[in-house]
């Protein structure tokens, strides 16, 4: 019986001890486990906050597209852009301007009411801007003009738009680029957006990265 009893109690401390090692192993292999984290929340910054309040004024919606940094942009007495972003490492910028049309046709009517005449209309002004931008960008007038189609207007819910393909000038200001294509589109009753995409390769690779920055902007 003592031989029996001294062999159930070996039998007992060795499950004992193969309990506890199971057990070990168990917490080893929980605290190994990596919890995942939450995503890190994107801030936006001050100026992308502003523009984005500014765009959707105009009646714009704007994000920054993938790939695409934050970026200084020319604003002073020469030049007053309200956004700028990169393509780090691409020698490619976009500045951009928008612009809402409330006020300006709240004038327009106002001026009409009151003493029967009528200022130039407001959904034209998108024109007077985009030339004022070329002829000040450019180093001479014999910059290539084009009307949107259709089509691409669609795609930004927009009713008019024309590019500008021109010769930089060689100024501090646009930081020495050599080429620049501004896109100038307009929603009527609404607001416009100009986009200056600048680079120093007037290539096939200039084309296709405007085309990355095309869907960033769009009217509601």
């Amino acid at each position: 019986m003592k031989h029996i009893a001294k062999q159930i109690t070996q039998i007992m401390l060795l499950v004992s001890g193969l309990l506890c090692l199971s057990m070990t192993a168990v917490n080893a292999q929980v605290k190994g486990v990596k919890k995942n984290k939450p995503a890190a929340r994107v801030t936006a910054s001050t100026p992308l906050s502003n523009f984005t309040k500014e765009a959707s004024e105009a009646g714009i919606e704007f994000h920054l597209p993938e790939a695409f940094k934050e970026v200084s942009a020319a604003n002073n007495e020469n030049f007053s852009f309200d956004y700028g972003m990169e393509l780090p490492g691409k020698d490619f910028e976009v500045w951009m301007q928008v612009h809402s049309l409330k006020q300006n046709w709240a004038s327009y009517e106002q001026v009409k009411n009151v003493t029967g005449k009528t200022l130039a209309n407001p959904d034209s002004s998108y024109l007077e801007a985009a030339r004022a931008h070329a002829a000040a960008l450019s180093d001479d007038t014999r910059y290539f003009t084009r009307n949107l189609p259709p089509s691409i207007l669609s795609e930004y819910n927009a009713d008019s738009g024309k590019t500008y393909l021109l010769n930089l000038a060689d100024l501090p200001d646009t930081k020495h680029y050599k080429y620049a294509l501004i896109i100038a589109v307009q929603k009527d009753h609404t607001g416009y957006m100009l986009a200056v995409c600048l680079t120093n390769v007037k290539g096939p690779d200039f084309f296709k990265n405007i085309n990355k920055a095309r869907d960033c902007m769009r009217f509601k």
